[in-house]
Order: C-alpha cells, then structure tokens, then sequence
C-alpha cells in the first residue's frame, strides 16, 4: 500500500493505492491551510480504509515547484512518517502528476501550476509512445504573456490555470487548446500511480536528503 501526499500548492491530495487500483482519493483547496489540514485529512484516509501506518509500504510526495509553505509542511510531515515507520519515500516532480493523467494530444501538453506573484511554474511535455508524456523543456517560471508569446507549437494547457489565464490562451490567436477544469485538476491517485511504478522498480529517495523543489528562493534572493 502507497501513500501519496500532495501540498505543493493551494490545491491539496491524498491517495492510497495497493498496486492494483487507487482504494481511496481525497483532493480540496486548501488555500494556505495545509499545516492545520494536512495530517488530520491523512489520518481520517487511513481510519476510513481500516489502515494504520504500518500497513504501508511506501510514502509518494509532491516535490516541487510549489508554494514554500505547501511544499515544506508536505515533506516534512512525509520524511516523518516514512522515517519513524522504516517506509520508502518516493520524491514526484508537481507538474509530472498532471502530465500522467493525459492520453495522447495533438502537439505538445503544457503543465502549469501557480508560483504567486501573477507568476507561473511550466513545463512543456512531448507524447513518447509507451512511455507516455516526457518532459521536453522546462519547468520554468515566468508570467503568461511571456510564455503566450514564446510558444509557437501546437499546444494543450492543463493545470492551475485561472479564468484570466483562460481568457488569454483563447484570446491568443495560436494553436492553443485548453483543458477543461475536471482533466486539469491535481489527482492525487495519479501520484501514488507514479510512485508504486517506482516502486517496483525500487527506484526510493533518501528520506534524509530529499528537498523540495521550489523554483526560486523563498527569502526572494
């Protein structure tokens, strides 16, 4: 049984999957509240699926890019877990769950999630065959006129994109596309997807040494 713990943004998600199917699911808005949110939501999963920490065997979490706060609360509360039951933890890059979600698409997929400051966090992914959507490029933090007028290629974009952002990307004149809110959203039973293939694969991070990815500084150096 995996765990799977998004709180990289204001968007949160638990999963548990027993590397046949996701058996519980839980994804909310969060705003900034994950440090008061988080491990009550993780301790009602497991009560609800008649599960206690020892009954895993292994921890996924959101690494980045992401909020300072979601991000540190997220991790910390996975690497203690993970350290005081002798479990695996399997780091997943953010914009990589959103991107496992997808079938094939004309072009190219475009992830985004917020970076606050009327900033962006993307990476651009390319449909590989079997192996799915891999990273091409990115991720990147910019705002959404520079990456509108970068962008040449046809493209689908999927994630925290606001009703401004939309208006943009329609407005834009290009090959754009954009997802609908239910197949953008963060799912959280994507990520224990993408930890368990790791798994097998025994393919774990340090839980002493993983650090999240924040994309710039938080002290704003």
């Amino acid at each position: 049984m995996i765990l799977a713990i998004d709180s990289a943004t204001r968007w949160a998600g638990l999963a548990l999957h027993d590397g046949t199917a996701v058996i519980a699911e839980h994804g909310w808005r969060c705003a900034n509240n994950h440090t008061v949110e988080l491990s009550p939501a993780i301790d009602a999963m497991l009560r609800q699926a008649g599960l206690t920490p020892s009954d895993l065997d292994a921890i996924a979490i959101a690494i980045g890019p992401g909020s300072y706060t979601g991000l540190r609360v997220g991790l910390a509360l996975a690497k203690g877990l993970a350290l005081a039951n002798g479990l695996p933890l399997i780091g997943i890059p953010t914009l990589d769950i959103v991107a496992a979600s997808f079938g094939q698409r004309n072009g190219q997929l475009a992830v985004v999630a917020e970076a606050g400051r009327r900033r962006i966090s993307l990476t651009a992914y390319e449909w590989r065959g079997r192996s799915g959507w891999q990273r091409q490029d990115g991720p990147e933090n910019a705002t959404w006129d520079d990456v509108l007028a970068k962008i040449d290629a046809p493209t689908t974009f999927a994630g925290e994109i606001s009703a401004e952002a939309a208006k943009k990307i329609r407005a834009a004149g290009k090959q754009f596309r954009l997802e609908r809110p239910s197949r953008s959203v963060r799912r959280a039973g994507c990520l224990a997807e993408l930890g368990w293939q790791r798994l097998r694969k025994n393919d774990t991070d340090d839980a002493a040494a993983l650090s999240p990815f924040y994309m710039r500084d938080p002290a704003g150096k």
